[in-house]
């Protein structure tokens, strides 16, 4: 039987090893372990990359967006609108910055609902912070628009979202700030867990970067108080060697999604995400492929049975969703979701006659 894991975490080792080797071993001889050259031009590079000005890498992505929700003092009874269809993360650092989560229901598209988003706005909230999930950016135009009309911020979870695009500009660049993941699942994914904060605001550049220091600034002297959360520098030039692939593994991953609509597109038993050339609007990474199907649990397990590594994302909870954290809201369209997603193996270790066994197993299942 043919097996195809959800993720298979030894070869983004195994694969490039003998590189990712000497790229350690360069980084590791000079003693380049924390913010060195490595570090500084990875920020360059990323910034770069985006059309940001400033880039700032930390710990992880959940640090990223407790920093910069930090930076930009909010205050406790601050309400911050954010998509039920997110991880907990998005809501916590919400908490931890002293505001308050509002999660929303979600649209056509299963990212944030602006309908929804307007609906929660009240004269305790101060923002809005839509997640560019699964590799796909926001209608940032009509959120926008919704927060200009109200005098709220937009800052962004952009976790899930390096490379994707709305109207030819990058995920994580609508906001005053946004985070990155390069958890080692992510299109670009390092060895362990590592973060970083985008912004043009240079106010905002400069009050994260202190933070992310124990409050020290760029020439190093302690201004306020702050955290230790700074990338890891042989993490940094691990994500540089993974970046000069990065263009061929977005090509992979959409070249990926398009198999799987090709062969899947029929059945009528399932919803899959919008195809690569489906809406010139979009420019969509293929993070993960998530998708919607009748009798999904029965379709895990048949899969399973086949050898296939299948996800519930975020183990089928959306975020209005855990009560026991104080959440009551209803939302019928997310908690329909929730019940119907699952996600197939979508990564650049697939082959195509792997994502042609996937995707025929799935066929089988509802045709048998």
């Amino acid at each position: 039987m043919k097996k195809v894991p959800f993720f298979d975490y030894p070869k983004l080792w195994n694969r490039d090893r003998e590189a990712l080797l000497g790229v350690i071993d360069l980084t590791a001889s000079k003693g380049s372990f924390i913010m060195q050259e490595d570090l500084a031009l990875f920020e360059k590079e990323l910034a770069s990359y985006t059309s940001s000005e400033f880039s700032v890498g930390v710990g992880n992505a959940t640090d990223a967006m407790e920093i910069f929700l930090q930076a930009l003092s909010i205050n406790k009874g601050d309400e911050i609108i954010i998509s039920s269809h997110t991880m907990l993360a998005t809501a916590s650092a919400i908490i931890v910055a002293g505001g308050t989560p509002v999660p929303v229901d979600i649209g056509y598209d299963n990212l944030i609902d602006p309908e929804s988003i307007s609906e929660a706005i009240n004269k305790n909230t101060v923002g809005i912070m839509p997640t560019q999930l699964n590799g796909r950016t926001c209608n940032m135009d009509e959120i926008l628009t919704i927060a200009n009309k109200n005098g709220l911020f937009v800052v962004e979870d952009s976790a899930q979202a390096l490379g994707s695009k709305f109207k030819n500009k990058s995920a994580g660049t609508f906001g005053l700030a946004s985070c990155i993941s390069f958890f080692p699942a992510k299109v670009l994914g390092c060895l362990g867990d590592a973060g970083a904060i985008l912004t043009s605001d240079k106010e905002i550049f400069e009050k994260v970067y202190q933070i992310h220091d124990h409050g020290r600034n760029t020439e190093g002297e302690v201004s306020c108080w702050g955290r230790n959360s700074r990338l890891d520098n042989i993490q940094a030039a691990v994500l540089r060697h993974q970046m000069l692939s990065y263009s061929e593994v977005i090509f992979r991953r959409r070249e990926i999604a398009s198999m799987y609509e090709s062969m899947l597109c029929n059945l009528e038993e399932i919803n899959l995400p919008q195809g690569p050339n489906a809406n010139a609007d979009h420019f969509d990474v293929y993070q993960n492929y998530e998708l919607t199907a009748s009798n999904r649990d029965s379709l895990k397990e048949f899969l399973s049975d086949q050898g296939i590594g299948t996800l519930i994302q975020w183990g089928g909870k959306g975020v209005h969703q855990f009560t026991n954290l104080g959440f009551n809201s209803n939302l019928p369209k997310t908690e329909k979701f929730f019940k119907e997603c699952i996600m197939l193996p979508m990564n650049i270790f697939l082959s195509d006659d792997d994502v042609m066994y996937v995707a025929e197993k799935v066929t089988e299942f509802y045709r048998s």
